[in-house]
């Protein structure tokens, strides 16, 4: 049997997804990338794109059954795939939050359970999940979003001790905001009710404005390599400046203070 690792990388049509597939391809890594239209995404050398949709058990099952009949095995899970639902939570439905959740939290759960048959029976294996400061921290007018990154957290928190018997790693990125297609795709409720209007328009140019003075994608497929080569990956990855100082702030300010001082980043101060 090859000793080259295979990874699997969910959303890996655009974004970190896609810069994580070429980087890890780059360095030697058997990688396969998913999209619900693998066709219609642009090619990456040496990387094999599948079908999936996370929200479907069968897609699930059949992506993970085809890595596993072409290589035998699955060492590394990298649970990518996600979209960003934005708006007062009192403007979102409650269909709109499930499909959400559906999405961001459901779909990582369906992609753990179908490898951890492949990784327990190798005795080996390694999972990222893709997190976010906003699953730390949320943010104001996209609080579903976040809701659906800190049920990962904690899900990945516990995971983590439970599968380490079998010599199984887990971890979690949790980067500030990126500048990378996702922000070209956020989604905003359909209900718009005018009593928010205002504060949710400042919040959202205030993210925009975030997100055009990010880094890119690299930032965080960097850490992922890193995470993977590391003889003993931690839970946590906080990626970035930004991610880094919010979440000492949050830790050694009063909450007073630190919720000032988020109401002033996304101008909700007056």
């Amino acid at each position: 049997m090859s000793n080259q690792k295979v990874v699997l990388i969910t959303g890996a049509s655009s974004g970190v997804g896609q810069s994580t597939a070429r980087l890890l391809s780059q360095n030697g890594y058997k990688v396969f990338g998913t999209s619900r239209n693998p066709a219609g995404t642009a090619g990456i050398a040496n990387v094999k794109m599948l079908a999936l949709d996370v929200t479907s058990d069968d897609s699930v099952a059949a992506c993970v059954k085809v890595v596993a009949n072409d290589t035998g095995r699955i060492d590394v899970l990298v649970n990518n795939a996600a979209y960003e639902l934005a708006g007062a939570l009192e403007e979102i439905s409650i269909e709109e939050a499930k499909a959400q959740f559906e999405t961001n939290f459901f779909g990582v759960m369906r992609m753990v359970k179908a490898v951890l048959p492949y990784m327990r029976h190798q005795k080996q294996g390694q999972i990222i999940n893709v997190s976010s400061l906003s699953g730390v921290s949320s943010i104001p007018f996209m609080g579903i979003y976040s809701a659906s990154k800190f049920a990962l957290e904690g899900y990945t928190d516990a995971l983590r001790i439970e599968v380490r018997p079998f010599n199984i790693h887990v971890s979690l990125t949790e980067a500030g905001f990126l500048k990378t297609p996702m922000m070209s795709k956020r989604q905003v409720s359909a209900a718009q009710l005018k009593e928010y209007e205002l504060r949710r328009q400042r919040a959202f140019t205030a993210i925009r404005d975030q997100e055009q003075k990010a880094p890119g994608a690299e930032l965080v497929s960097q850490t992922i390599l890193r995470i993977i080569t590391s003889k003993k990956p931690r839970l946590r990855y906080l990626i970035g400046a930004q991610a880094k100082v919010a979440t000492r702030l949050q830790r050694f300010l009063p909450e007073a203070a630190y919720e000032w001082g988020k109401r002033s980043t996304f101008k909700l101060d007056k």
